[in-house]
This record gives C-alpha cells, sequence and structure tokens, in this order.
C-alpha cells in the first residue's frame, strides 16, 4: 500500500486475496461512503453535544425555525421532514418540550391536531447550534477547489437521487 492508501483500500486488497473470484470495486465508493458518513456523524455528535443536543433533536428544531415565525408544523409535517418513526417523533417532542424549546398547541384547522412550535428559548439555541452546525460542516470540507467541490456535490446528487 502507497502513501496515499487509506483502510478501505487495504479492505479491497485483502478481499481480492480472498475471494479472487469477486470484484470488490464497488466497494471502493460505497466503503468510503460509508467510512466518511461515520466519521461525520460523529463531527456532527460532538459540535451539537455542546448544545445539549442530538441530530434528531437538532433536525426537528431546525425545521420548525426554517419554517419561519408565521407558525408551527404538525408532528406529522416533521415526521417528513426528519424522517423519523411517530414514536421517535413523539419521545423527541416530549424532551424538547420539557426543556421549555418547543410548544404544542391545538390546531386550529384540525380539532384531533396539535402544532408544534419553537419558543423563544427553543429558537436562540436553534440559531446558536446552526451556527455551530454549519461552521462545522465548512471545517469537514475536503481540500478541493470550488470546482471540484461541486463537481463533488452534483455527483454525490446524482447518486442520492438514483439511491432515493
Amino acid at each position: 500500500m502507497g502513501r496515499d492508501a487509506d483502510a478501505v483500500d487495504q479492505v479491497l486488497a485483502d478481499w481480492r486475496a480472498a475471494r479472487p473470484d469477486l470484484d470488490p470495486e464497488p466497494l471502493a465508493l460505497v466503503g468510503r461512503v460509508l467510512v466518511l458518513a461515520r466519521l461525520l456523524e460523529a463531527r456532527v455528535d460532538e459540535a451539537l453535544d455542546r448544545h445539549r443536543l442530538t441530530l434528531g433533536q437538532f433536525d426537528i428544531l431546525a425545521t420548525l425555525r426554517r419554517h419561519g415565525p408565521a407558525g408551527g408544523l404538525s408532528p406529522k409535517r416533521l415526521m417528513t421532514s426528519v424522517v423519523l418513526s411517530s414514536g421517535g417523533m413523539t419521545s423527541r417532542l416530549d424532551k424538547l418540550a420539557e426543556r421549555g424549546l418547543i410548544t404544542r398547541s391545538p390546531d386550529a384547522d384540525d380539532r384531533r391536531g396539535v402544532v408544534v412550535a419553537l419558543t423563544a428559548k427553543g429558537r436562540k439555541l436553534i440559531d446558536a447550534a446552526t451556527a455551530t452546525r454549519f461552521a462545522d460542516a465548512a471545517d469537514s470540507l475536503p481540500p478541493l477547489s470550488a470546482g471540484d467541490r461541486a463537481r463533488l456535490e452534483k455527483m454525490l446528487r446524482v447518486w442520492l437521487l438514483a439511491a432515493s
């Protein structure tokens, strides 16, 4: 292995030796994306921990913040945005409400529904956490030119759309 080899290169070499009948080349991309995702998620967790938030809680608060000051969202709309199970959503909403970061009010358009909205405390926290999250994302970028980053982003979008 050369100086530029990473852990995935070693895995590929091991598979080539152990199973020469299989082509491990697809793992070169998939393996790196998976490893990179774990590393990036650990960084995100560490950054958000400074604000006593999990990534799931951040996603809920950020979705409410992006929705704007005009009003809240139903738990169903939140679930669609953050891709959680209803049980996971309820648990996260309970914890956020206990911390005084969100309110739940009756939905004027649906007597059976509720509307989730940020409190002033929740808005202040998500604004600070978002600044931390954006700074961490910028620090996480690879040392690529702006053009290379744009091409990588485009290729990843194609892959994500094809996988969805």
